[in-house]
C-alpha cells in the first residue's frame, strides 16, 4: 500500500465513522501520511484526527478512538496504534503490500506513479529568459503532465519561477548530463557546470541512477538465459531485511513524490524537480543494494525467492526509467 493509497484508506475510515453516526464532519479528500514520528511507531502516521478535532467538536485523542477500529479493519493494515496527543500510528501487512506494489508497477510501467489530481487545471509559469529557468519549466512541465495537469510558459514579469542561473554554458556537458545538472541542485542552489556529471564512477549521482537502470535490465537478460522470469512475491532481505524495506517504502512513495514536485506555482524560485532526482538517487542506491542477490548463485537453482528478487528488481528498473523520462533523460539498457 503506498502513502497514497493509505491516505484513500484513512479517508474511507472517517467516511464509514461519519455513516455510523459516530463523527459528524465533512470528510475530507485527502489524509496527510507520514513517517512516524519520534515517540510513533508502525509503518506511517497520520494527524487526520487532530485535523478533525475541532469541526468534530471532540478532544483529538477521542476522534483517534472513533477512528482507530475503523482503519484497524482495512485490508492491508494489521495495527492501528494512538500515539501523542491523537496521531494514529499504522503497520501494514508488509509482504502483502510488497507484492502487490510490485504487482501495480510492473502492470502499469512508466506510468506508475501518473494520476489525474491535476486534470483540467492549467499551471502558469513565468519565467526569465535563462537556460537553467527553461529546463527547469520543461521538467515541471513533464511532471504536472504526469498528474493530468497542462503547463503553459510565458516569459513576462512577474516570474514565479526563477532559478539561480547556471555559471556557464552546460551545453558541452550534453543533453542529458547538462539537463541533471541544471535539475539536480534545489532552484536556490548554484549549479555545478562541470565535468564531474560525465565521470562513470559511484562518485556520480546521475551515473548511480542510470546505471541502477541498466544493472536492473541485464539481470532481466541474465534470468533469461537461465530459464526464469520474475514473479512477484514476499522478498527476504538481501543483507537485512530493512534493505527490502527501504526499497519498497521508496518504490511506494514515488506517486507521492511527483505529486508534490507537481503542486506548482510555488514561491518564486523553489519549483523543485531536484525532489525527485533526490528521490531517484536515493531508489538507485537501495536497488544496487538488491540486485547481487536476484540471480543464483553456482549451482544454486532458481527459486521463487529469485524470481521474487527479480520482479522488485525490474519494478525498481521501470519507476527508475520512469522518473528519468519525466526529467527529460534517457535511461540506457546498457552502460
Amino acid at each position: 500500500m503506498t502513502p497514497v493509497e493509505l491516505s484513500r484508506t484513512v479517508v474511507h475510515a472517517v467516511r464509514r465513522a461519519v455513516d455510523a453516526g459516530e463523527l459528524s464532519v465533512a470528510v475530507p479528500s485527502r489524509a496527510v501520511i507520514v513517517p512516524p514520528g519520534p515517540g510513533g511507531c508502525g509503518d506511517y502516521a497520520t494527524n487526520i484526527a487532530l485535523q478533525l478535532a475541532r469541526p468534530a467538536g471532540r478532544p483529538p485523542l477521542r476522534v483517534a478512538e472513533v477512528l482507530q477500529p475503523h482503519l484497524a479493519r482495512a485490508v492491508g493494515v494489521t495495527g492501528v496504534e494512538i500515539t501523542g496527543p491523537g496521531f494514529l500510528n499504522i503497520s501494514l501487512d508488509r509482504g502483502a503490500t510488497s507484492v502487490a506494489l510490485v504487482e501495480r508497477i510492473l502492470r502499469e510501467g512508466p506510468r506508475y506513479g501518473h494520476g489525474t489530481t491535476l486534470a483540467g487545471q492549467v499551471v502558469e509559469l513565468r519565467v526569465p529568459y535563462d537556460v537553467r529557468a527553461e529546463v527547469l519549466a520543461d521538467a515541471l512541465a513533464r511532471i504536472v503532465g504526469s498528474q493530468g495537469g497542462r503547463v503553459e510558459v510565458e516569459h513576462r514579469e512577474p516570474v514565479n519561477l526563477r532559478p539561480v542561473p547556471a555559471p556557464e554554458d552546460p551545453a558541452p556537458l550534453g543533453l542529458d548530463a547538462a539537463r541533471w545538472a541544471l535539475l539536480h541542485p534545489a532552484p536556490h542552489d548554484r549549479p555545478r557546470i562541470t565535468a564531474d556529471h560525465l565521470v562513470q564512477r559511484e562518485g556520480n549521482p546521475l551515473f548511480r541512477v542510470r546505471y541502477a537502470h541498466a544493472r536492473t535490465r541485464a539481470v532481466s537478460r541474465n534470468a533469461a538465459d537461465l530459464g526464469f522470469s520474475a514473479e512477484p512475491g514476499v522478498v527476504d532481505g538481501p543483507r537485512t531485511p530493512d534493505a527490502v524495506s527501504a526499497l519498497v517504502t521508496l518504490l511506494a512513495d514515488h506517486p507521492r513524490i511527483l505529486g508534490t514536485v507537481a503542486a506548482v506555482p510555488q514561491p518564486e524560485g523553489t519549483a523543485a524537480p531536484s525532489r525527485l532526482t533526490r528521490h531517484l538517487v536515493a531508489l538507485a542506491d537501495a536497488t544496487l543494494v538488491l540486485l547481487p542477490t536476484v540471480l543464483p548463485l553456482g549451482e544454486e537453482k532458481p527459486s521463487a525467492a529469485h524470481r521474487a528478487r527479480l520482479a522488485l528488481a525490474e519494478a525498481a528498473g521501470t519507476v527508475l526509467a520512469g522518473g528519468l523520462n519525466l526529467l527529460g533523460i534517457d535511461a540506457p539498457d546498457h552502460l
